[in-house]
């Protein structure tokens, strides 16, 4: 409804008095349609609700408008006062005028992650909003294991300067947080494209298939090297995949059958798919172990690099273009495009420096179980070993993904 045509009762003007209602106490079945019951009889107009149960607690507050006979008000403070007392709760009623003040400006949900979630890690990460220019004004827990997810609905801070105030000080508390702007978007359509090799999996495959050639030893120095700054991303590829020369091509469903999906990759795929986002993978790695990952997951996009084979064996080299850096940056823009989700909606999470491309290029750029430098460098970090705590990012709760679980008889994991 436009702002023009709502009526005058349904936007109290600023000088209309109001009456804040506040019952707290056990909850228990019928307290919120007793206590609306009772107001009715007054004539009042409902404002704003707001119920929160912690612990089997309840909290309601309701702001209502005043009634306007002559006496009226004291007779409801009177009858709302012996409601609750029958009904073995408490009551406060205080008097205002008009409206909750508006929220101001800069408007984010920042997400905090903790194994333990702390009371210390949690008085640093408000007061740093509060320094920010930001005001919580809504607290939801998201997840209460195997981590504690909490979200704060903040407004009156630039989500940018908030990210940059939060990001040191929680990794000094140890805990995750993540800022992501408020607004329609994120109830949007998302394309999530994931990083294989230690994220998507607990793996690196091109050491499975180097245990299965023998040069485990070869492929990890070629690796040091490259880590060191000595090669770059495609030489140290080519290095390595030629000591794969002459592995039988059959070692291929071996390194398949060997791959270990982290932790709740399933369900955060699974939960993806049910909300209609589109999800995909990039990886250094190869297409013969993608691929694969692709059919039993039920991906929409994958690439890699293709190890060659000839006489049915590899020859250790590779086919096609290389995926490295600049390539998994490219191949989101390009997964994109295709899915029709604009790059403002899209999310990368990665492990690597050879990520990091693809996660300053997403809408949002998740570091998981990273390299310091790449969770310096990303919009936010997981350091949990749950793959599906990016969930908790989008605003979906435990509760809603092990909800829709049960619905289908799965097991969530």
């Amino acid at each position: 409804m436009d702002d023009a045509s709502q009526s005058p009762a349904s936007v109290p003007p600023a000088a209309t008095p109001t009456l804040l209602v506040k019952i707290f106490g056990r909850d228990r079945p019928g307290i919120t349609a007793g206590l609306f019951d009772t107001l009715a009889g007054y004539g009042v107009d409902v404002v704003d609700i707001e119920q929160v149960v912690t612990r089997g607690r309840m909290v309601l507050c309701a702001l209502v408008t005043a009634p306007t006979a002559r006496g009226a008000e004291g007779e409801l403070r009177a009858t709302v006062h012996t409601w609750a007392e029958t009904s073995r709760m408490q009551a406060e009623i205080i008097s205002g005028t008009g409206d909750n003040r508006p929220r101001g400006e800069g408007r984010s949900h920042v997400t905090v992650l903790g194994s333990p979630l702390t009371a210390e890690a949690t008085a640093a990460i408000t007061a740093l909003i509060t320094g920010a220019g930001g005001n919580i004004d809504r607290i939801f827990r998201l997840a209460k294991y195997p981590v504690t997810a909490v979200e704060f609905a903040v407004s009156g801070a630039e989500p940018a300067r908030l990210r940059s105030a939060l990001s040191p000080e929680a990794s000094a508390r140890g805990v995750d947080v993540a800022v992501v702007p408020a607004g329609l978007q994120r109830r949007a359509q998302r394309l999530v494209v994931m990083d294989v090799d230690s994220t998507l999996i607990q793996d690196e495959v091109i050491e499975l298939f180097a245990a299965h050639a023998g040069c485990e030893a070869e492929v990890a120095e070629v690796t040091a090297a490259a880590m060191r700054g000595e090669m770059d991303f495609e030489q140290s590829l080519h290095a390595r995949v030629a000591l794969l020369a002459g592995l039988d091509v059959s070692v291929v469903d071996k390194v398949r059958a060997e791959v270990r999906l982290t932790p709740g990759a399933r369900t955060l795929v699974r939960t993806l798919k049910r909300l209609g986002y589109q999800v995909g993978i990039v990886s250094g790695g190869f297409t013969q172990v993608t691929e694969d990952l692709q059919e039993r997951l039920g991906l929409d996009f994958a690439a890699a690099n293709t190890l060659e084979v000839a006489d049915g064996r590899l020859t250790g080299r590779v086919t096609g273009p290389i995926v490295d850096r600049a390539g998994k940056a490219r191949l989101l823009r390009a997964f994109a495009e295709q899915a029709g989700v604009p790059l403002s909606q899209t999310v990368a999470v990665g492990d690597g420096a050879n990520d990091l491309d693809m996660l300053n290029a997403a809408g949002l750029g998740v570091a998981f179980n990273a390299k310091p430098l790449v969770r310096q460098a990303a919009d936010t970090a997981v350091n949990v070993p749950f793959l599906d705590t990016v969930l908790y990012l989008l605003g979906i709760t435990r509760e809603e993904i092990e909800a829709a679980d049960e619905t289908d008889g799965l097991v969530t994991g």
